[in-house]
């Protein structure tokens, strides 16, 4: 942790000099606050979603289908977390906003990877609250992994499809809490 304006604050876990716009392959982990189970449930291997869990499907769905720039691969939604490689498949010439002719300067950088996990959280939030589960909320920011080869990848892939089969195991699902 570092100090700025005489407060405490923790580093950023993204990779120093990388551009998250540039086009690639990255893995994201995100969590819901507390990791309670907002999301779904895990019976024999199979996720069931709850209301709050397909909303979070449905709008992985649309952050494809709102930016040409970005696809889908593979993903899962766990009770308490999601799993995805996103794909940013080109990159989009954006004009950073202007004031007073200047540009404004911008925590995020317009479609990267960042900006895009922030807007897919948010959509998914104002959902949920909205009718669903208002304590529902996520937890900050997101883990990440650029993906670097075909190895990797596949890696990735497998750990994904191979998730729900081992929920029996994960240090957040208390044993016997959804029998």
């Amino acid at each position: 942790m570092t100090l700025f304006k005489e407060k405490y604050r923790i580093e950023s876990a993204r990779l120093p000099g990388w551009d998250y716009s540039a086009e690639g392959y990255y893995y994201v982990t995100i969590c819901t606050a507390h990791r309670i189970h907002y999301l779904g449930r895990v019976i024999n291997g199979d996720v069931l979603l709850t209301p709050a869990g397909e909303v979070v499907a449905e709008e992985w769905w649309r952050t494809a289908e709102l930016r040409v720039n970005v696809e889908l691969d593979e993903w899962v939604i766990m009770p308490n977390h999601m799993h995805a490689i996103l794909v940013i498949a080109s990159r989009i010439p954006s004009k950073e906003p202007e004031k007073n002719g200047k540009p404004e300067p911008s925590r995020l950088k317009p479609n990267s990877l960042g900006s895009i996990m922030g807007q897919f959280k948010g959509a998914c939030t104002k959902r949920v609250w909205d009718g669903i589960e208002p304590e529902f909320d996520w937890q900050t920011r997101f883990w990440d992994r650029i993906i670097r080869d075909a190895a990797e990848l596949e890696r990735a892939r497998l750990y994904i499809r191979n998730n729900p089969l081992k929920w029996e195991d994960d240090r957040n699902n208390p044993p016997g809490l959804y029998m």
